[in-house]
């Protein structure tokens, strides 16, 4: 494959992956990642800012599209299903891989700086959405509260959803988790 071949953001993607699974994130170096994707360190450096980029570069697709998903919600949705219309937007971009998405969080879950990082873009995230919320009016304290608890659904959806052995759908792991914070909290 020659170096000036479309597609070199995808190869490279995916020999990163690879080469994370098989060595380890701190082991893998963007020289091999280049080299397994049949480019130079320096197209790399044209996709990505760092190896790390690898893993999160979609962070700001993902909050652009589940903001528009919100800013479209109609003006009689409640809260709580105006933060489900932005997670439903992130599941379209996520829940069509499963396979990609689990390869992606074990590298994640393997190293601290990684899981770090992912928390940083979940709390990037929570409080685009909690802004996002304001900007319709909802009050402060309800924003944060929602936008955070929408987080907390998702992780725990998405964790559901990548460990399923089933056809489980993100979007419905992701209602699946809203229902069942709604019986919890109507239980207390």
């Amino acid at each position: 494959m020659g170096r000036w071949e479309p597609g070199a953001g995808g190869r490279l993607r995916e020999a990163a992956l690879a080469l994370y699974l098989e060595r380890g994130f701190d082991q893998t170096m963007v020289a091999d990642i280049a080299d397994r994707a049949g480019v130079t360190a320096r197209t790399f450096f044209r996709y990505f800012a760092d190896k790390r980029e690898v893993l999160f570069d979609k962070a700001a697709e993902m909050a652009e599209k589940s903001l528009a998903a919100l800013e479209a919600a109609p003006a009689s949705a409640s809260t709580l299903e105006v933060v489900a219309a932005a997670l439903d937007a992130v599941a379209d971009m996520i829940g069509p891989d499963r396979e990609l998405a689990r390869k992606r969080h074990a590298v994640i879950m393997a190293n601290a700086d990684l899981r770090e990082r992912e928390l940083i873009k979940l709390a990037q995230m929570s409080a685009a959405l909690a802004d996002g919320l304001r900007r319709r009016g909802v009050g402060d304290t309800e924003a944060g509260l929602a936008a955070e608890t929408g987080s907390a659904v998702y992780r725990v959806a998405f964790q559901r959803w990548v460990d399923a052995a089933d056809d489980l759908d993100l979007r419905d792991a992701i209602r699946q988790s809203f229902a069942q914070l709604r019986t919890l909290t109507a239980s207390n």
